[in-house]
């Protein structure tokens, strides 16, 4: 294969719910295909089940911020500078591994079930404000946003009164158009309100997970942008999983039917969502050695792009891939990534989306679109895919 034959990314979506079109061709034909990308580096995607998880799963390949090449446009260029202290997901074993070890403790299962009856507890909240309210409603600023921004400012031990001031800054980091000035203010700003709270939580800890760590050996800034990483991560991805969620089992009603005559089975439809929709549109590997990958070599120094809508889409993994089947079994998405990098919060957010889902088509049994489908504002211009908003009515009582 030569250079000219690299491709560029696929990014243009066929309907609110599919992966760029172009993307399932080349995982027919060429799984893994030259990409070029927009600052010249030439290196590779990946777009088969397999080979994705192959590559998450291999040391040879790169999480460091230093060495990334972007598959898209980024706002004044790629940084090409190392992660700073705390920046776990760009760094590898053993830094990685240190900070790893200090955290799993604060996402287990257990400590997750444990926060469940509060997360229950909010999710009402927003419910009953909602019913007050009455219809129509932006359903992402009336719920999907506020439920994941409350649990993960309560986990971290955000006092109530910055919590807006954190999700309007995360919100302006995250969107592709931002100017690069406008991102950069962001950052310094969530970074300050950061470097505030530690100090804080050292003189006076409470029962959270930044309190917690102040009895490790982190030092300041090595907690702040622990903070910073979790509180930006834990907003936007459960925020439009719910939002997107909500607005794929409005359009399946068949679908949606199942999730309210299975309510045992809650588990299993947020696999199944979370493999159908796949907000997470890549993650982004480079080689360190020469590596034989499906039949081609990737040289070291050459960035890998892993596209997860195409790997939780491939039919050699996944029957029928195209439909949302909440009967499915799809434990092995690649949803939350794979290997050593894992999505920490993993546990988090499906304690989220168990208690929302059920909740939100209990309460409002008439919830449905207000709009057209056609015009529900889609996230093309953000990292992590969704909707801007989602009106939606129903039949008040």
């Amino acid at each position: 294969m030569t250079e000219t034959d690299a491709v560029v990314l696929p990014t243009l979506r066929p309907t609110p719910f599919d992966p760029p079109a172009d993307l399932a061709k080349l995982r027919e034909t060429r799984p893994i295909a030259r990409l070029a990308y927009p600052d010249g580096h030439q290196g590779w995607l990946v777009t088969g089940h397999t080979l994705v998880r192959e590559v998450l799963a291999d040391r040879r390949f790169s999480a460091r911020s230093e060495l990334r090449h972007m598959p898209i446009e980024q706002p004044g260029g790629q940084s090409g500078q190392p992660a700073p202290p705390g920046m776990f997901i760009s760094t590898d074993p053993p830094v990685h591994t240190r900070y790893r070890h200090l955290l799993t403790g604060e996402f287990t299962v257990r400590r997750m079930r444990q926060l469940t009856e509060r997360i229950e507890d909010i999710t009402r909240t927003y419910l009953d404000a909602m019913e007050r309210q009455g219809p129509p409603a932006d359903l992402v600023e009336t719920f999907a946003a506020p439920i994941p921004a409350l649990v993960i400012c309560e986990l971290l031990g955000v006092p109530g009164e910055e919590r807006d001031r954190f999700h309007a800054q995360s919100d302006r980091l995250m969107r592709t158009g931002t100017p690069p000035e406008e991102k950069y203010a962001a950052y310094i700003a969530l970074q300050a309100h950061m470097k505030e709270l530690v100090p804080a939580k050292r003189a006076k800890p409470t029962d959270d997970l930044l309190s917690g760590l102040t009895r490790s050996d982190l030092d300041d800034d090595e907690l702040a942008n622990i903070g910073f990483l979790l509180l930006g991560a834990g907003l936007d991805t459960t925020t439009n999983m719910l939002a997107l969620g909500t607005f794929a089992l409005l359009r399946h009603p068949d679908q949606l039917a199942v999730l309210r005559a299975e309510p045992d089975k809650t588990g299993q439809v947020i696999e199944e969502l979370l493999r159908y929709l796949s907000i997470i549109p890549f993650l982004v590997r480079t080689a360190l050695e020469d590596v034989e990958l499906g039949g081609e070599l990737v040289r070291a120094g050459e960035a890998v792009t892993l596209s997860i809508p195409a790997a939780n889409r491939d039919p050699e993994r996944f029957p029928d891939p195209d439909t949302l089947d909440l009967h499915r079994a799809s434990g092995s998405h690649v949803g939350f990534g794979h290997g050593v990098h894992q999505c920490l919060g993993q546990q988090l957010a499906r304690v989220e989306m168990q208690a929302a889902y059920p909740a939100l088509f209990g309460r409002f049994p008439s919830l449905r679109l207000a709009v057209p489908p056609g015009e529900v504002p889609l996230r093309t211009d953000m990292l992590i895919y969704g909707v801007h908003s989602l009106p939606v009515t129903w039949d008040a009582s």
